[in-house]
């Protein structure tokens, strides 16, 4: 596993970092969701993401479990706040931010998080508010740094214009199938010292090559779980999945995995510190792990773009 340092910040996070939206405390079996937490510490992931929605906190109450006895500094834990815990709880006011971190550390069984993200822009809050709240969390030893998701160019900016806690974090969709980040956020955070930890770099499992055009999704996959498919099936464009297939000779002839290459090539980018992945299985983790290091030559770079350019 090769580490790269989060932004300005003094984090050092594992290349590929293992996420927990739709799968632990939900979507995925007990013991294989710990099968899977635990090959990845094995195999050196050191970041570890979840949020406060996730499950309802039932993502951070099994991380909280799986993590009992692991020694803190061998993981870095992330955690977020924003989307509704319940018809009164949503938003990141200074209320709320103070009640769902506790929250959250109660879940976790830990007395601070590393990262705590913004999982989306509050218009209902003044940013000043909420910028106040963080700095004040931090401060108080509960969070040693703060990051977004999903914010624009000119949300960051005007976060970046007031006193106090600095981001040193953006967390936004980013893969072949899905490029927008490229355009403003990652030059912007790039001057400003905000790392890139990539969600969705295989495209909820797009890029890993086992779905296929006019072919039902196959039983076991994502796209077929009622639990973890609902954000996925609309996406299954036959386009983009013929793409997907024209990337399997590249693949082979650098002697990677689909999903190797898929996330070799968003660890091209030095913007990005870490690819958050999901996984289902510690087979999963194994192959994603092998991605970290891997070096893609310009000429495959090219051939790898140009085969998911779709019309």
């Amino acid at each position: 596993m090769r580490y790269r340092r989060l932004g300005r910040s003094d984090l050092n996070v594992s290349e590929v970092s293992l996420g927990s939206w739709l799968t632990y405390g939900g979507g995925v079996e007990r013991s294989r969701a710990e099968a899977c937490v635990r090959r990845a510490l094995d195999l050196g992931v050191n970041l570890l993401d979840t949020a406060n929605v996730y499950g309802r906190g039932a993502a951070e109450t099994f991380l909280g479990e799986v993590l009992r006895g692991v020694p803190r500094d061998r993981y870095v834990l992330a955690t977020k706040v924003f989307f509704p815990m319940s018809e009164a709880d949503r938003g990141l006011s200074a209320a709320q931010i103070a009640k769902q971190l506790d929250a959250s550390l109660a879940r976790l069984r830990v007395d601070h998080v590393d990262l705590y993200q913004c999982h989306r822009y509050d218009a209902a809050t003044p940013l000043e508010e909420t910028m106040a709240a963080l700095t004040r969390a931090v401060a108080a030893g509960k969070v040693r740094h703060v990051g977004f998701s999903e914010w624009t160019a000119a949300q960051v900016r005007a976060a970046l214009a007031l006193p106090g806690a600095r981001f040193v974090s953006s967390q936004p969709q980013y893969s072949l199938v899905w490029r927008q980040p490229e355009a403003e956020i990652f030059p912007l955070c790039a001057a400003e010292g905000i790392g890139q930890i990539v969600w969705s770099p295989l495209g909820q499992g797009v890029l890993t090559g086992k779905y296929r055009p006019g072919e039902r999704p196959p039983a076991g996959s994502r796209a077929a779980s009622d639990a973890m498919g609902v954000f996925l099936r609309d996406g299954l464009d036959d386009r983009v999945l013929a793409g997907v297939a024209r990337l399997r000779p590249i693949a082979a002839e650098l002697s990677l995995t689909l999903p190797q290459l898929a996330l070799a090539w968003v660890l091209r980018r030095p913007e990005v510190a870490s690819a958050i992945v999901g996984a289902s299985r510690p087979e999963q983790v194994e192959e994603n792990v092998a991605a970290s290091g891997v070096i893609l030559p310009a000429e495959a770079i090219a051939r790898v773009e140009a085969a998911l350019a779709v019309p």
